[in-house]
């Protein structure tokens, strides 16, 4: 795996959730390290800890009740400064605005105590009692503009005891939110640099086009137009021949183009080995800024290069339209 992502964590209390993820960073096999904590409250205990654990801390004033844009400002800045990858929201009490969630987009986690999708939002504890519920949980999920309704990332159960009230459920599932959300951020941050994630992201993509079928290539996973005796038009190369890449194969024009491209961005395009001189050009995939909207595109230049023209002329026929 490449480096390790770098992580800030917001808070606005104490910080126990934060410190389990600070803990479980100095694990040699985790996929991420704590490079920032800060939050909403400059006095907030976390930070103390955070400060005593050697964590960079940045201590902001309170976000006034009318404008908390000066607030967020700064946020970023201190974020971009770090050079953050991803943010962990640790009991971070504050409402987050719509343009600063997008432009994260995919990169705020947060953990909530209940099995999502029930019991979004404050009183949590409480509502599952009131419902009677024999069990209830916590769920790491992506922060989106609707309040707990980010994709779940992962959960874990835990049992409702007869006699429970809110304060004594809420301790027990504090105690498995410190022990889901270490390994669900690590899995997390190591996605980018997962070979069967990568390849599912390709499948998703490459099926959304027109008659494509699974196929092999020397072994390696690939996609191909026409049904089953038809044109391979994307391969994985998985570090294949000692290549450090995780790559993308897809049809380029010729060899002018892929040098052009290969010349001008060699963190994302290489020539791969046996394949770059059938004109397969490479796009590597296991980085953590991979555009996949780009990806999409290139699927479909390579998957048209490669389709029969009964395939071809009815997609031009729906562009011209």
């Amino acid at each position: 795996m490449s480096e390790r992502s770098r992580v800030a964590i917001l808070i606005s209390g104490r910080g126990s959730n934060m410190a389990a993820l600070i803990y479980a960073a100095r694990a040699a096999d985790c996929a991420y390290e704590v490079v920032l904590v800060t939050g909403d409250r400059p006095d907030a205990p976390g930070l103390d800890l955070a400060d005593a654990e050697g964590i960079p801390t940045a201590r902001f004033p309170r976000p006034a009740a009318k404008d908390k844009s000066q607030f967020f400002e700064a946020l970023t800045e201190a974020l971009e400064a770090e050079q953050v990858d991803l943010i962990a929201l640790a009991g971070f009490m504050r409402i987050i605005p719509a343009d600063f969630v997008e432009g994260w987009r995919g990169r705020i986690l947060n953990i909530h105590p209940s099995l999502l999708p029930k019991y979004k939002g404050v009183g949590t504890h409480e509502a599952v009692l009131g419902a009677r519920e024999t069990s209830t949980g916590a769920s790491v999920h992506l922060v989106s503009n609707e309040l707990d309704s980010g994709e779940v990332l992962g959960q874990v159960e835990v049992a409702v005891l007869p006699g429970d009230d809110p304060k004594t459920l809420a301790e027990r599932v504090l105690i498995a939110e410190h022990q889901l959300y270490p390994r669900i951020l690590s899995e997390y941050a190591a996605r980018p640099f997962n070979s069967e994630w990568i390849e599912g992201q390709v499948d998703g993509l490459a099926r959304q086009l027109p008659e494509v079928g699974r196929k092999t290539s020397h072994g390696s996973p690939g996609w191909s137009v026409g049904g089953e005796k038809g044109k391979l038009f994307a391969i994985i190369a998985n570090h294949h021949h000692g290549e450090d890449a995780v790559g993308l194969l897809i049809k380029a024009s010729g060899p002018d183009e892929m040098t052009g491209l290969i010349e001008a961005q060699p963190d994302v395009y290489y020539w791969p080995k046996y394949y770059g001189a059938s004109g397969w050009l490479g796009v590597k995939l296991n980085r953590r800024d991979v555009d996949w909207g780009q990806v999409r595109d290139w699927l479909e230049r390579s998957w048209r290069a490669c389709a029969p023209p009964r395939l071809t002329k009815l997609m031009r026929a729906a562009d011209e339209f």
